[in-house]
């Protein structure tokens, strides 16, 4: 079974890497854009950094278990990231859209994590689970200041719809 579940770590951990990297190609297209929400950008900006350390963390596991990613992975997940941000962007509701898609986007990087965690016991390799930890709890702080925010997001985005400025970004 630790061979099964070590295979099921290292796949996991791919998918986490490339995860993080769609994280970035999706954050910062809305980093640039936003005018009207200095909450959401110090945000984003905040997460920016933190995904740059996940990346960081997630290289060590592989450094340390001699593995690497997978550069198609990556590419593809960061491509897809890349045309969600670009989809939103066209629409009148842009932030509205975003914050829902990165409420769950942060909910799906904590069952990941989760996931990769419990792999990671299983597989004995319990040198990865601190490092594997300290990503999960930034996306669970993530995803709770995310839901907090929300609503002073959509009373923003209503407040600037009323008037002559512009509310999508």
């Amino acid at each position: 079974m630790t061979d099964a579940a070590h295979e099921v770590f290292i796949d996991g951990l791919r998918n986490a890497h490339a995860m993080e990297k769609q994280a970035l190609s999706i954050m910062q297209p809305q980093l640039n854009r936003l005018e009207h929400y200095p909450q959401v950008s110090a945000l984003l900006e905040r997460h920016i950094r933190e995904t740059e350390g996940q990346i960081q963390r997630l290289d060590q596991i592989f450094e340390n278990l001699d593995e690497s990613s997978s550069g198609l992975k990556d590419t593809m997940l960061s491509l897809g990231g890349s045309m969600a941000a670009l989809t939103h962007s066209m629409a009148s509701d842009e932030i509205l859209k975003n914050s829902l898609a990165n409420f769950a986007f942060e909910n799906f990087e904590i069952a990941a994590y989760t996931a990769l965690i419990t792999a990671a016991e299983q597989a004995n390799l319990s040198h990865a689970v601190p490092l594997l930890k300290q990503n999960l709890d930034e996306e669970v702080a993530m995803a709770s200041q995310i839901h907090d925010g929300l609503p002073e997001v959509v009373r923003q985005y209503i407040v600037l719809s009323a008037s002559d400025q512009r509310a999508d970004i």
